[in-house]
């Protein structure tokens, strides 16, 4: 029998070892053991140990030796010998590949400065702050991903400038919420990080109070005490329109606020007006309802605000965080067991080498005037904006960008607006995927790069964001194929072009960190498996707010400093029934995508049969009486059409949306189609119908992703499903897409 113990990452056993490592198929941390033989793994599982999961996996993390030996995986470098998106690579050697990239990186930077090369990446991974390492190291500001300004972290940046830190959920202390308020956030079902989710269910057994903002009746909206079911789009005048019932009705918690928080008066005169009268015809929520939520709230503690991304997807999305900021703290629900908490952050901050980029060049990041939470002075992770750099490539505007790298992205799923996307990616002169899989988004670069799975990587997953603040040891424990590590493949891009910094390997990156604050290093956290410090409340007490004054900033005098409006504010989505009246009339359904699916993470795992038989097709929720006039059922195939595309999906009736509200499932592609180099990428991809045009939030640059206007029209199965004009392209007879681009 295998054995492990405790307080070591492997022992042997006969011939099987077991590793303490970190399951990463999300972009979490679940502890777990993983069984080696013979070279191969023959074993996943929960550590029983590891206070993040407690020896529970998610579907994901039970499906992740499909994912370490699928048989479509890429296992060795490859370069494009045919003209782009014709699908005609050959094999290649590390050495060659690394040689050509250094030799790009060198000839673009001679010509049009480092800032002519983009670095992009998907969502948080192990690799995920080495990416802006290795832009930073090569010297270029232009590196993104579509989450730093339409998913999480406007609500880091958000909350660093009003708080001073990233406020988090601890499950694991002895005090447990007395209500959960769950805004767009449904973590039980679909939550981006599995160990987030068992803590939910766990508080939830206990049967705190909950309230649920969401405009679809998800599993938590039907147990929840109150059930708010906005408008998609309208978070901000509902948020406000709380603020405005607890204010007026004196339930804020008064010694708090004097103590500790900055701009309560302006705060006040700012919601005066936002009444839930005022919000009612706005958010399609009753102005009642809007009030006893809001008492609810504001009278049970303590209490824990769990807020998704579906309040990141439009351009208000800065102003409702610091609308849900001020909820929480003029309650008092920061840093109290029970509440809203600051994690212990034993480690220093990742060397991401932003300090190492001179400021004349950081200035030429594209969106560092405009975008000044984004990407300029207030930005706590200074990364460029997608459409700005994406017109760079297009248009070589303000200046050109030509070369591009992709870590662990299918962009052409995954970015909003996939015509644009498109067009931009065969703009460009040379571009390298570092991919598991051949997908759509790979089809088009010039070099592939096979990269490793989270079983074959040493990484430190360290997780204060989500209060559980330990640290863990993710390690390499099976080498399959060619497949390097992303930090290795930067690090050893870095070496060859002969960067002043960017070198150390990975591990020494980690000891460094590890010996900086702690008394043990890299090795010794493997042996260890993971490490959680002893958790202290009311940290504020000691040092104040890392705030210009100290506290908690209602009114941001930072915001005030660089000309942005320093109270949360309400403001209609662009594309709107109210806003774009007219576009109404040909488009009347409003238009939600993005939440997740269990089986899947984003684009990927479509391709592995256990996760792919609980979701073999895309499917959209229309309510009963939409799908009535529309003269459609389940499991019959719609067009979702908006003014920029359309895509495909199969209808499910679903009562617990409004009837003139539309939810798309996104990131859908068919890896088992391999006909042509799209894989299927235009039929149901929700990206065909999401936009990147302005206007965009003045702070952190997001677009309009949610509440967008659509209409659905019945087809046929014999139809032939659409594709764009530019989707022609892809054909392997065009002659030369280079030419064209």
């Amino acid at each position: 029998m295998d054995q492990y113990v405790n307080t070591t990452c492997h022992v042997e056993a006969g011939e099987t070892t077991v590793f303490k490592s970190a399951c990463r198929m999300c972009h979490g941390g679940c502890g777990v053991l993983v069984h080696v033989s013979g070279g191969d793994i023959t074993k996943i599982e929960g550590d029983p140990d590891n206070p993040m999961n407690k020896g529970k996996l998610c579907p994901l993390g039970t499906a992740s030796l499909e994912q370490i030996y699928n048989p479509k995986r890429l296992k060795y470098p490859m370069r494009r010998v045919g003209h782009r998106g014709e699908g005609q690579w050959e094999r290649i050697t590390w050495n060659q590949a690394y040689d050509e990239m250094a030799a790009k990186i060198k000839k673009a930077t001679a010509k049009n400065g480092a800032e002519s090369i983009w670095v992009g990446t998907g969502t948080g991974r192990h690799h995920f702050p080495y990416v802006s390492r290795f832009a930073n190291a090569i010297g270029t500001p232009n590196w993104c991903e579509p989450g730093t300004a339409q998913c999480f972290r406007p609500r880091v940046h958000g909350s660093v400038i009003t708080m001073g830190q990233l406020p988090i959920c601890n499950y694991t202390s002895e005090a447990n919420p007395e209500l959960i308020l769950f805004w767009g956030h449904n973590p039980i079902y679909s939550g981006p990080d599995g160990e987030l989710g068992f803590g939910v269910r766990e508080a939830l057994n206990r049967k705190p109070k909950t309230i649920v903002v969401d405009p679809r009746q998800t599993m938590l909206a039907k147990r929840a005490d109150i059930w708010l079911q906005l408008r998609p789009g309208t978070d901000d005048a509902l948020a406000l329109a709380m603020l405005n019932v607890i204010i007026s009705e004196g339930l804020e918690d008064k010694s708090f606020v004097d103590e500790w928080c900055h701009g309560f008066h302006e705060l006040t005169a700012r919601v005066a007006q936002h009444t839930p009268e005022w919000a009612a015809p706005i958010t399609w929520v009753a102005a009642e309802k809007i009030r006893e939520a809001a008492r609810l709230y504001a009278e049970t503690r303590p209490s824990m605000l769990e807020w998704g991304c579906a309040i990141e997807h439009t351009p208000s999305c800065f102003q409702t965080v610091r609308a849900l900021l001020c909820l929480a703290s003029i309650t008092a629900n920061i840093d109290q067991p029970g509440s809203w908490s600051f994690g212990m952050t034993p480690l220093p901050s990742f060397p991401q080498l932003f300090d190492k980029m001179e400021t004349a060049q950081q200035k030429k990041r594209l969106g560092y005037d405009d975008f000044k939470v984004l990407s300029g002075k207030l930005a706590q992770l200074p990364s460029a904006h997608i459409p700005s750099v994406f017109k760079a490539i297009r248009d070589h505007d303000p200046y050109p960008v030509t070369t591009g790298f992709i870590f662990g992205n299918n962009a052409l799923s995954t970015y909003g607006d996939v015509q644009t996307v498109y067009e931009t990616l065969v703009a460009l002169d040379y571009l390298v995927v570092a991919e598991l899989y051949m997908t759509p988004t790979a089809e088009l670069a010039d070099l592939i790069l096979p990269v490793a799975t989270w079983a074959e990587v040493d990484a430190l997953p360290a997780v204060p964001f989500y209060g559980q603040n330990v640290i863990m040891a993710q390690q390499k424990t099976i080498q399959y194929g060619e497949c390097v590590q992303d930090e290795e493949i930067m690090t050893e891009i870095c070496r060859r072009v002969g960067t002043a910094h960017g070198q150390e390997s990975p591990q020494e990156v980690y000891d460094t960190m590890l010996r900086s604050t702690l008394e043990f290093g890299w090795e010794e956290l493997k042996e260890k498996g993971f490490y959680q410090p002893e958790f202290k409340w009311r940290k504020y007490e000691d040092d104040g707010f890392k705030t210009p004054t100290g506290r908690i900033e209602l009114y941001s005098t930072l915001l005030d400093d660089m000309g942005l409006d320093p109270l949360p504010a309400f403001e209609e989505p662009p594309e709107s029934p109210y806003s774009t009246p007219q576009l109404a009339e040909e488009y009347p359904l409003i238009l939600i995508t993005g939440a997740r699916i269990p089986m899947f993470f984003q684009s990927e795992y479509r391709q592995l049969p256990k996760l792919r038989k609980g979701r073999p097709e895309p499917e959209c929720e229309l309510h009963p009486d939409t799908a009535v006039s529309l003269g459609v059922k389940n499991g019959e195939w719609v067009s979702i059409e908006t003014k920029r595309g359309k895509c495909r999906q199969k209808v499910k009736v679903f009562d617990g949306i409004d009837a003139r509200v539309v939810h798309v499932q996104h990131g859908w592609w068919f890896p088992e189609e391999e006909d042509g180099p799209d894989h299927g990428n235009w039929r149901s991809n929700a990206n065909t119908l999401t936009s990147m045009d302005p206007p965009y939030c003045s702070a952190m640059g997001t677009y309009q992703l949610r509440a967008l206007l659509c209409k659905v029209i019945k087809v046929e199965d014999s139809d032939e499903p659409w594709r764009p004009p530019l989707a022609e392209k892809y054909d392997s007879n065009v002659a030369n897409i280079q030419e064209w681009s």
